[in-house]
Order: C-alpha cells, then structure tokens, then sequence
C-alpha cells in the first residue's frame, strides 16, 4: 500500500543481528581452555597423555623393521618382534616382484647361552684378560708419572694396526 501522502517516508529502526551463537562459541572455548590449564598433570599444565606423547626406544615393544645387507647385492627387510622374541627377514626379488621369506627364528632361548660358536680372540675370557692387561699398564703408567713400560704388555688390539706414538724428535729443514 502507498504512502497516505507523497512527502512521507517509512522509517524503519535497525533491529541489531543476533549475536548468540557468538556468545556460545566463546564461551565453550573459555571452558575448554580452562579445563586444559587446571586439569592434573605431572609435567605441566600442557602435558600430553603418554599415548600421544613420544616414547622413549629402551624397554619399547612391538615390531621392529630395518634394511640390511643378506648377501653381496642382497638387500633384505629384518623384522623383530620383541615382544615374541622372533626375527625374520624378507628378501626383495625385483624379477618376480615379489617378497621371499629368507629366514625366522626365535631367539628366546639364545640369552642363556653363555658362549657359543665365537672367534676366540672374542671370547670373553679373552677379553677380560686384555682389560685386565691394560688396567696395569695404566695403573703402572700413573705410578711411574708416564714412563715407558719395559715389562713387554701389549695393549694392541688383536686385528687392528697398531697405535704407537709418532717420534717427537723435530725435523732438521
């Protein structure tokens, strides 16, 4: 219907938008952020779970996989299951595209054997008495204040060169 007379404008009064939902989303966000800042935690108020936080590798369980080599151009995937005490390995075989299982065994009963099928410059007793060896030599070298040993010792390791000092007598030009 047309305005009564021509000069006569409608006023209309600005009805301000709802701002509820506004209102609710802060207000869930202030109780969310309150409840993280005061919740119980032993390292911090911002402390992850241990599920979500990083694990350290001592005492991990699971499945373990990493490459390594089989043989000469053999590459293989090693898988150790340690809670299971089983390791496996797969070889690749790029012909057939297809994964070949290469050996599985358990390890359980491996830890109580004390020494089996080892090189006998790695033996442990072997060992032990190279240790003990090399104690002396230190504990005689402290007592002498650095002075050569003449008792023939050697505190080489079998299998690798030998480390003796460079002469330190200077060079003529």
């Amino acid at each position: 219907m047309p305005p009564a007379c021509p000069n006569e404008s409608t006023t209309r009064a600005a009805v301000p938008q709802r701002q509820t939902v506004w209102w609710v989303i802060a207000i869930l966000l202030a109780v969310i952020a309150t409840t993280l800042i005061v919740r119980p935690a032993s390292n911090g108020p911002f402390a992850m779970p241990m599920a979500y936080a990083d694990s350290p590798m001592a005492g991990a369980r699971g499945v373990f996989a990493f490459t390594g080599l089989i043989d000469v151009n053999r590459y293989g995937l090693f898988m150790l299951d340690v809670d299971t005490r089983n390791v496996w390995c797969y070889e690749y075989l790029p012909n057939t595209r297809k994964l070949r299982l290469v050996f599985a065994r358990s390890f359980d009963y491996d830890r109580y054997l004390d020494d089996y099928n080892l090189d006998p410059d790695t033996k442990p007793d072997m060992i032990r008495k190279l240790i003990e060896e090399h104690r002396k030599i230190k504990e005689r070298r402290q007592q002498t204040g650095g002075a050569a040993d003449d008792d023939g010792l050697s505190t080489a390791v079998p299998g690798l060169p030998s480390q003796e000092e460079p002469d330190q007598t200077p060079s003529k030009p």
